[in-house]
């Protein structure tokens, strides 16, 4: 999401007069987007400030604009903490980009825009096409959340849940679509909690998915980040039903034990997590999942950890995210007891030996194998050009053309790595979606 905020944010900077550059040091407006998840996010804006305000000792001091969640959260302690800093702007405010930066340009006053105010910034956006022209691109279609996991800061940071209507959603997919996007990815904090009320009646997530599907030139359709509450039977019927709902889901469990997940305020059960996983299965039978975990949360016991890694070991899941657990402030966990660190990092080990073994064998079996890959782009400095299977894993291959991009063409694979494939092209374009 912050990928698809950033790529907006420089189309309304365009509309007050600015253009993207890659020269960072010369440049009028320096734009810092963050995410407040992790604590070290904080850090890193201070020390980036830094770098530029080393790099511009001798020079005219650009705009510095900090968006995004970090300046949701923190906005006058920034502006006071950090002079070089001119605007802290949160990420349902940042449709403001344009007035900004003209009210920046005469040089009055730091500004705070943090509102919520995610109507008016959707309906905005609305009215500024999306210039992204990558073959696989994002439409945010749901922001917020509503769940208030005792961990997390979503809540705090993006506001409550909000969904937008599908026609803005279909009219941006038709101009990504125009632009040469072959691949779109459904992004929202709780993306299948979608709802859009249409004339009256309940539009849900499902409806949008099948919907987009009828987009003629769309081949692939993903979505990301999903809660296990909002993983309802029409939507996991969209995975039988949707030939271009790719076969792979991002589905946060964050801990195998049932005593963490009620104390991390999750509203679903180990139990429940594995129906849903089976469901899908059954729905599906090639989908393969990827999670979020969370190592040593406030009174993980041993065998809470080890429920943890009977989980995995039964999903098996591909390519998963973990974390030693980090309070963040304002949160209800934040005021809980933590566990020792050594014993923390030692789970984490633990974990992520067994993550990193999973996908290795999985990626190991696709050797041989001939996929359909949707080839991405050519890699920087390189002959060789980037895709992905429909699994989300990414491939390297090595005899790909300029006309292969925007094309999925039959690879056989040939190598890998733990977190990448290596292929040669075989066949042309193979796969045909319904």
């Amino acid at each position: 999401m912050n990928e698809y905020d950033s790529n907006r944010i420089a189309d309304l900077a365009k509309q007050a007069g600015y253009i993207k550059t890659s020269n960072i040091n010369n440049t009028d407006c320096y734009i810092l987007n963050t995410c407040h998840i992790r604590e070290k996010a904080t850090e890193k804006v201070y020390h980036d400030i830094g770098r530029l305000k080393k790099n511009y000792k001798n020079k005219k001091k650009p705009i510095v604009l900090v968006t995004g969640c970090v300046a949701q959260a923190e906005n006058n302690e920034m502006l006071e903490r950090e002079s070089y800093i001119d605007a802290v702007i949160g990420p349902q405010s940042y449709h403001n980009v344009p007035s900004i930066l003209s009210k920046l340009n005469d040089r009055r006053k730091k500004l705070n825009f943090t509102d919520f105010d995610v109507v008016k910034k959707f309906d905005r956006l609305n009215t500024l096409k999306n210039s992204e022209s990558k073959v696989s691109s994002f439409i945010t279609v749901q922001e917020g959340c509503d769940k208030f996991c005792n961990f997390c800061v979503v809540p705090y940071t993006r506001g409550p849940e909000h969904s937008r209507s599908p026609e803005e959603i279909i009219e941006e997919a038709k101009d990504l679509i125009i632009n040469g996007a072959k691949e779109i990815t459904l992004l929202g904090q709780n993306v299948n909690a979608y709802s859009s009320n249409k004339k009256g009646k309940i539009y849900k997530f499902s409806d949008l998915i099948m919907e987009l599907q009828n987009l003629e030139e769309l081949k692939r359709i993903r979505y990301t980040t999903s809660h296990p509450k909002d993983m309802t039977n029409d939507l996991i019927d969209c995975h039988k039903k949707v030939k271009k709902l790719m076969p792979f889901l991002h589905l946060p469990v964050q801990s195998g034990s049932n005593k963490i997940l009620k104390n991390m305020n999750r509203k679903h059960t180990r139990e429940e997590y594995l129906s849903i996983i089976q469901n899908l299965e059954k729905a599906k039978p090639d989908i393969r999942f990827s999670s979020d975990f969370i190592v040593g949360y406030p009174g993980e016991t041993e065998e809470d950890f080890y429920d943890t890694i009977s989980l995995v070991k039964e999903v098996n899941f591909i390519n998963s995210f973990s974390f030693i657990y980090n309070p963040r402030p304002g949160t209800p966990a934040f005021n809980f007891e933590t566990i020792n660190k050594e014993i923390q990092k030692k789970r984490l080990i633990i974990l992520q030996n067994l993550l990193e073994n999973i996908q290795t064998k999985e990626n190991k079996n696709q050797v041989g194998k001939l996929k359909g890959v949707l080839i991405e782009n050519k890699m920087k400095n390189q002959s060789n050009y980037f895709g992905r299977i429909r699994n989300l894993t990414p491939i390297v291959i090595s005899n790909a053309n300029e006309k292969d991009i925007g094309k999925i063409i039959d690879v056989r694979i040939k190598n890998y790595n733990r977190n990448t494939l290596f292929g040669v092209k075989e066949n042309a374009e193979r796969e045909v979606a319904a």
